[in-house]
């Protein structure tokens, strides 16, 4: 965005920034929601994200067990994102009172009987590289389960966070709008394999593109794409007359209103050329997929990035006026109203203090490398 002077103003050339442009047009949607990569939770660690709007915590016990938890300690209020784990047990930063497995209070930090209090504990799955927790607008417990995808290669998953203004809606409705992948990622001569289908909380998408590769000219690529709920989205992509085969995992969750963050998890494998030896087969297919991994994570990274800049500033229309070769979006539309409140057609309100314009930030973690265990809560004031 270039801006221009003007009468001595600054005026933009473009949209304004995502934050102030999104308004609050869907309610928050049901189901489970990525709120860290398994990598972040080391043994000990204590995280706190947002999810719609309210902070979760997050903790791993020294048993690797994972619990997702309400902030708040039910002794005094102290905000449990600051506890520490003590064997399995979390700690108040406050008054030392201790919470065990469970999550009932277990000791204080006088010596004195505890009370009966507990934490308010939230379903919490870790699943394909990823920490889901379960929400809903009327409280039931988890009707669905997000599947454990298969295991492409022996690398360990590549993962990447940003945090924008957008839509978790619009992230999975990516996968049917068939037109942007021409226009917006330039794959020619895409064809949608066999028709998108819609069963129950889930829909499967196939398609046949052309890429175009270095060198080597245009080729043709295979895409299954696997989306459960308004969630995440498991995409295989497999370039058949170059072995190469990479799997992803797209994940967006919404923090407030009009905003939110976007985790991909992604894995990458050459495989074992047939025209050459098992052993030398081998030795090569792991030698090429450790020196093209990180490049082509990259280019996958990029290649999702060029939807940034249209989720954080796009408005959503109710009623958009579609097009022969858009792709399934009104059945996606229909489909997706499983996942809101049924009777209710009001947006989200606005926060009672606006969000502080950002640009969306990229938190990488590489391979066999972990984060640092803060919130990724970047550039904005809570509201």
């Amino acid at each position: 965005m270039r801006p221009s002077r003007k009468f001595g103003q600054v005026i933009t050339r473009g949209p304004t920034p995502g934050d102030t442009a999104l308004p609050p047009a869907l309610p928050y949607p049901d189901g489970w929601a990525a709120l860290a990569f398994g990598a972040e939770l080391r043994p000990g660690t204590v995280l706190t994200r947002q999810l719609a709007g309210e902070d979760v915590v997050l903790y791993r016990q020294r048993d690797g067990r994972i619990r997702a938890i309400r902030p708040y300690c039910p002794h005094l209020g102290a905000h449990l994102g600051l506890a520490a784990l003590d064997g399995n047990d979390l700690v108040c930063p406050f008054h030392r009172f201790a919470f065990g497995p469970d999550g009932r209070c277990v000791r204080t930090g006088y010596g004195t009987p505890p009370p009966k209090a507990a934490l308010t504990q939230l379903p919490v799955r870790e699943v394909n590289d990823a920490v889901f927790v379960w929400r809903h607008h009327d409280g039931r417990e988890p009707d669905w389960e997000i599947p454990a995808w298969h295991t492409l290669g022996n690398l360990p998953a590549r993962h990447a966070a940003w945090e924008m203004a957008g839509y978790a809606q619009d992230v999975m409705e990516n996968a049917v709008d068939v037109g942007h992948f021409q226009t917006l990622h330039g794959w020619s001569q895409g064809e949608l394999a066999a028709p998108v289908s819609f069963d129950g909380v889930t829909f499967h998408v196939s398609m046949r593109v052309q890429e175009q590769f270095p060198l080597i000219g245009r080729r043709q690529v295979d895409i299954e794409v696997d989306g459960y709920g308004l969630s995440c989205l498991h995409t295989d992509i497999h370039t058949p007359a170059l072995g190469l085969k990479m799997c992803s995992l797209v994940m967006a969750t919404m923090t407030a209103p009009g905003r939110m963050q976007f985790r991909q998890a992604s894995r990458f494998l050459v495989t074992e050329p047939a025209s050459l030896p098992p052993g030398l087969a081998r030795a090569v297919s792991r030698s090429v997929t450790r020196l093209l991994a990180g490049p082509m994570f990259r280019f996958s990274c990029a290649f999702t990035a060029a939807d940034f800049p249209i989720w954080s500033t796009k408005q959503y229309l109710a009623r958009p006026r579609l097009a022969s070769g858009d792709g399934p979006i009104g059945p996606f539309r229909r489909w997706s109203r499983q996942f809101y409140p049924p009777v209710s057609t009001e947006p989200l309100p606005l926060p009672t203090t606006p969000l502080a314009p950002v640009t969306p930030v990229v938190s990488v973690v590489p391979e066999g490398g972990h984060q640092n265990g803060q919130t990724t809560r970047t550039g904005h004031a809570r509201p």
